[in-house]
């Protein structure tokens, strides 16, 4: 897997490690909440064929540098724009999954010359209502969340994600956790976790109704995908985020949880190079 290293502002010297494929229009996938590169597997190989598509793991998760830092979402949109500058990138297509719409979202507002198309998947946005579930709430309790951190197993974890989709694939649950496992609980990949959990409040609860406004304002075409049976998003936040964009179209993925890139992968990649590349913008 690609690495490099990020110079500029508070992200300089942070390793990002990254995957690449395709070749055509740039489109940079972006994970949420415990995801990583890997995890985008089926959607890179449904856009390769029409795309030049890469998937990073931001910073705090996967393969990439787990710093001490204060992981809010213009931190990890940072990390994004230093991604983007030190490959030379300088307009691309953003998908975001889940806490990675945000993160890409947030690109989108403060860097708007640089994104094309904005493709949020499962996502979960500021300004609009959402509310995680209790447990996120318990979980991100400081003492408390790092000592259920000092618990978990593999075991548990597949427990967690299995409820998050509607039907779930073992082989899919076994692949999300246990692909690089060691790598991705370690002490600093544990605290990176907890971190993003806590620091991201200050976005969603602080800034809610500046980024309500902001969004009102970004002229680009926005497409949702959003599974009906999502009950970590649920599909009523969809409703509200669309709704806060001018140009947005909202596809919704029957018998499908939170993850339609893998649970529908041949339907949602289908939209999304049509959505990318298969025709011109809505306007």
């Amino acid at each position: 897997m690609p690495e490099l290293r990020l110079r500029g502002g508070e992200v300089d010297g942070l390793d990002l490690h990254y995957l690449v494929d395709g070749r055509g229009p740039v489109v940079v996938l972006v994970h949420g909440l415990g995801g990583f590169a890997e995890s985008w597997r089926h959607t890179l190989r449904g856009l390769a064929g029409r795309t030049t598509v890469y998937a990073l793991d931001l910073p705090g998760f996967g393969a990439s540098a787990k710093p001490r830092a204060r992981y809010r979402l213009p931190y990890f949109a940072g990390a994004l724009h230093g991604f983007m500058e030190a490959l030379g990138i300088r307009e691309a297509s953003l998908v975001g999954h889940s806490l990675g719409a945000a993160v890409a979202v947030t690109y989108a507002l403060t860097h708007p010359a640089r994104v094309e198309r904005l493709a949020l998947v499962g996502g979960v946005v500021p300004g609009f209502g959402y509310r995680p579930s209790w447990v996120y709430r318990l979980v991100a309790l400081p003492l408390l969340g790092e000592a259920l951190a000092r618990c978990g197993s593999a075991a548990l974890y597949k427990a967690a994600l299995a409820r998050c989709f509607h039907r779930a694939v073992r082989e899919e649950v076994d692949f999300f956790v246990d692909f690089g496992f060691a790598a991705r609980t370690t002490a600093e990949a544990r605290a990176a976790y907890l971190a993003t959990l806590r620091h991201v409040r200050t976005d969603f609860e602080g800034h809610a109704e500046d980024y309500r406004r902001a969004i009102a304002t970004l002229d680009l075409p926005v497409l949702l995908i959003h599974g009906r049976q999502d009950r970590v998003v649920p599909p009523a936040h969809c409703t509200l985020v669309a709704d806060g964009f001018a140009r947005a179209t909202v596809r919704w993925v029957e018998e499908c949880g939170h993850f339609p890139q893998i649970e529908q992968a041949e339907t949602v990649n289908r939209w999304l190079v049509d959505f990318l590349v298969g025709r011109p913008a809505p306007r």
